[in-house]
């Protein structure tokens, strides 16, 4: 039952090792949260599985008492063919072949959190002079909108050098 416990023991350290709320706070869509919530609740289902069912050895036979109830030839037999059981270890060969995949995984998540972070920051700057030019825009002049798009006042002007006046 050692290999078993050991299990158990790594999936309880996994758990406390997984920042969840972090996780959650990343989350934009309501989509996305409830996936999020239901990743929860499987891992904590299976946690507790695993705490509680496989965590404890198993209370060991009385065969005294059978013995008694039953006579001792057909007890004896049972208890030769409990003893003989093997229960394998569990090798697990999954672990090294997926390894270096999810680290590979890991290692663009990282990428793709930083291009998104940049990308937001960008965003966010952009929402707010779009904010700025809408409180601003009824007062503005056309000189004030042209400082701000230099690129198109030179477009309009090479539209009026060139006689071009839109029809």
């Amino acid at each position: 039952m050692s290999g078993v416990k050991k299990v158990v023991d790594v999936a309880a350290k996994a758990g406390k090792a997984i920042d969840w709320d972090g996780m959650a706070k990343m989350l934009v869509s309501e989509e996305a949260r409830k996936e999020f919530a239901n990743l929860r609740r499987a891992f904590d289902e299976v946690n507790h599985t695993l705490q509680t069912k496989f965590s404890q050895e198993p209370e060991p036979i009385n065969w005294e008492y059978y013995r008694k109830g039953i006579g001792s030839k057909l007890v004896d037999m049972y208890k030769e063919a409990y003893e003989s059981i093997e229960i394998p270890k569990y090798v697990d060969t999954v672990t090294p072949e997926y390894k270096p995949k999810f680290d590979a995984l890991l290692v663009e998540l990282k990428e793709a959190e930083q291009t998104s972070l940049k990308e937001s920051e960008r965003i966010e700057k952009e929402i707010a002079e779009v904010q700025e030019m809408k409180k601003k825009i009824s007062t503005m002049t056309a000189e004030e909108y042209f400082q701000k798009h230099p690129e198109l006042k030179k477009k309009f002007d090479d539209e009026i050098r060139n006689d071009y006046w839109g029809y």
